[in-house]
């Protein structure tokens, strides 16, 4: 799973200066239920209204995931800008290419 690696590689991020967050449709309390299932060290936010998801393209449009988020992640540097995008996110080497692209940021 994409968060458990990102929770495996956590220290990595943050001794690079990068902010892991979440962001999820469900509700606040299944959130906490699954960070604290999975030991996330990072925010997952809710984004119930799917607010978040529509701005950033995140909304699987068709087929019978219409609806569901997509499994995408956004690098965005120190700026606010996005960086990179990763849709289809390879859930098993997202950490390290993640890792990698940050590096490059400087």
């Amino acid at each position: 799973m994409q968060g458990n690696g990102l929770r495996d590689r956590a220290r990595e991020f943050a001794a690079a200066g990068c902010v892991i967050v979440g962001v999820s449709f469900d509700a606040v309390a299944k959130n906490h239920a699954f960070a604290r299932k999975l030991d996330l060290p990072f925010a997952l936010a809710c984004d119930e209204a799917k607010q978040v998801g529509a701005a950033y393209d995140a909304i699987e449009p068709d087929g019978e995931d219409a609806g569901w988020p997509r499994r995408i992640s956004f690098l965005i540097d120190r700026d606010g800008t996005i960086a990179r995008v990763y849709w289809p996110v390879d859930v098993h080497a997202h950490a390290a290419i993640a890792l990698a692209d940050l590096a490059t940021l400087g």
